[in-house]
Order: structure tokens, then sequence, then C-alpha cells
């Protein structure tokens, strides 16, 4: 499951960086309907796949009961499976994911398409993961 996830949001993250690319280089963003939700699916899917390997992790190692996503974040950083800058920016995507879940209408998408210009925290959860797995 782990590895298959991590595959998923390698790809995931190969796609963000060619549509930065495709999305800072045209002035037709704004009135591509399609590329605004392939933005957003992107960045959804990715942050999800995060939360899915979180949660599992904590869930197989009884890292404690937790109630929700940010719980589980905390509880990887208070076990120290992740540094405290990347439980906070991971915090940060959970945010995002509400917003794309929940307040999808009134998105600013170019604040949406910022996102893309620091896909880091994705690259290093992916990295400490296989980090995790290659230990295990």
């Amino acid at each position: 499951m782990l590895e298959a996830r991590l595959q998923q949001l390698e790809t995931n993250i190969a796609q963000l960086k060619a549509m930065k690319a495709a999305v800072l280089s045209s002035d037709s963003f704004q009135k591509d309907l399609q590329q605004q939700w392939a933005l957003r699916y992107g960045l959804f899917e990715s942050v999800q796949i995060v939360i899915d390997i979180s949660c599992h992790l904590v869930s197989k190692h009884n890292l404690g009961t937790q109630n929700s996503y940010r719980d589980c974040i905390d509880a990887l950083e208070k076990f120290r499976y992740i540094t405290p800058d990347l439980a906070d920016d991971i915090r940060g995507m959970i945010g995002l994911r509400n917003i794309l879940i929940h307040e999808y209408v009134r998105i600013d998408i170019n604040r949406l398409a910022a996102f893309l210009s620091d896909l880091s925290p994705f690259e290093r959860f992916v990295q400490v993961m296989k980090d995790y797995v290659s230990n295990a």
C-alpha cells in the first residue's frame, strides 16, 4: 500500500511540475477551466495521498487515537517520523485540501496556482517515507 501510494505521489509531483511550466507561461490559464480543474484535482489527490499514508502509519504503529488528519500529523511529528518543519507544511496542505473540498466555489485560482511554486513539501514527504520503508 505504502509503496504504491508513494509512486502515485511521485507521478503527481511530476505532473504538477509540468503544469507549473504551462501555467506560468500561459495567459490563457484564467480562461482554461480544464487546466484549472486539473490543477485542483492534482493538488487535492497529492494532499490526500500524504494524509492517507500518515494516518496509515499512525494506525499501523499504534501511535495513539487520532480524531482528525491533523492529529495524525501531530503523532508522526511527536514520534519523530517527520520533522516539525515538514509537519507544519503538511498541516498547511490539510488546510488546502479542506478548501478544495468545501470552498471550491470561492477558490482564487491564482492563489491556487501559487502552490505550484513550491512542491518541496511533497518531495520531502516522499523522501522521508522512502527512507522509512527502506529501514522498516
